[in-house]
């Protein structure tokens, strides 16, 4: 297969959803989180960069069911780019990282997955271990504030679009789940773990189509029109972002707050970057609140939920903005 140039390292850069940059290398690599699991990433070095020297550096997890070739291989590429040394990782039992049964969603481990990342990235001979900082889009954005809670070689993190998972499930989304409802999905749910166990392996829900579809069907809501518009068109279409997870992942979820302690995270700064028009934009706001200083809400102009995910038709991502935080707090 002819690859797009010649700076990857064992990464089939066709399966990437945006075009690599002749200006950086990528290189597929593997390490474990203190489960044992094997997490796939993508590093991302600029072609500039004198592995003598020492750099900062930034983890960078994926929208919650995408993988490092869309969204978060495009943040680390930039990123790459500016100085640093970017990487974008798969979360366990999804993409191409190890573990089964396949699309496990667990909260405890994605966090842990930040860790892992940050465990790989700070034992590279060319990056400063004081001097790194962590993005995460969607869901791990959640994520990334819940790792760097507890882990204070997190130095500054960034979130864009930020999801917050565990309160998805418990509140629904807008907060309308009401009490009854919430008792009768974690009836379901556990009912479901008996037919699960019955049949040897959990049941994955069917997701997004496995080829591009070339329009959004009609009856949609404005939510599911919206990501289905990026993983199941050609937008971001990728085989292994399915966005979906096992039937009983949302036990979990349940059960484990994110961002319970993120005032804590004080003095590490945290960037919010959200949408104007994102259908999310409530839970950063939210958590902005609850943040002690210093902290920072960054509002795009018109840009909605998914248009951080690869910046849309008119580069809504702020990497000039990303670029100064960074450059700021990591030193």
């Amino acid at each position: 297969m002819e690859l797009k140039n010649n700076n990857s390292t064992n990464v089939d850069v066709n399966g990437l959803t945006f075009e690599l940059s002749e200006n950086v290398s990528i290189q597929k690599i593997m390490f474990k989180n203190k489960f044992g699991v094997e997490v796939a990433g993508h590093l991302y070095l600029s072609k500039d960069l004198d592995t003598s020297k020492k750099y900062p550096a930034i983890v960078i997890g994926t929208p919650y069911g995408g993988v490092k070739e869309q969204g978060a291989g495009i943040y680390a590429q930039n990123m790459a780019q500016r100085g640093f040394v970017a990487l974008a990782f798969d979360e366990s039992y999804n993409g191409e990282s190890k573990g089964e049964p396949r699309h496990i969603s667990s909260p405890d481990l994605f966090v842990e997955d930040f860790s892992a990342a940050v465990d790989f990235i700070g034992t590279r001979d060319f990056v400063d271990r004081e001097k790194i900082g962590a993005i995460g889009i969607c869901g791990s954005g959640g994520f990334s504030i819940t790792a760097t809670q507890v882990d204070p070689r997190i130095k500054a993190v960034a979130t864009a679009s930020m999801y917050d998972i565990s309160g998805m499930f418990r509140e629904g989304f807008g907060k309308t789940l009401t009490d009854e409802q919430r008792a009768e999905m974690m009836v379901q749910m556990a009912k479901q773990r008996w037919v699960d166990f019955e049949n040897g392996s959990p049941l994955v829900p069917e997701g997004f189509p496995r080829t591009p579809a070339d329009s959004i069907p009609e009856g949609l809501d404005p939510v599911s029109s919206e990501f289905f518009e990026y993983y199941a068109m050609k937008r971001g279409f990728h085989i292994n972002a399915g966005a979906s997870f096992t039937a009983t992942s949302g036990m979990s979820f349940m059960n484990f707050p994110l961002m319970n302690y993120i005032e804590t995270i004080s003095p590490r700064p945290i960037l919010f970057i959200i949408g104007e028009n994102a259908h999310s934009r409530y839970y950063s706001e939210d958590a902005y609140e609850r943040a002690a200083e210093p902290k920072e809400l960054y509002i795009v102009p018109n840009a909605r939920h998914i248009d951080l995910y690869d910046g849309g038709d008119n580069n809504y991502i702020p990497f000039d903005k990303l670029e100064e935080f960074f450059k700021k707090y990591l030193k």
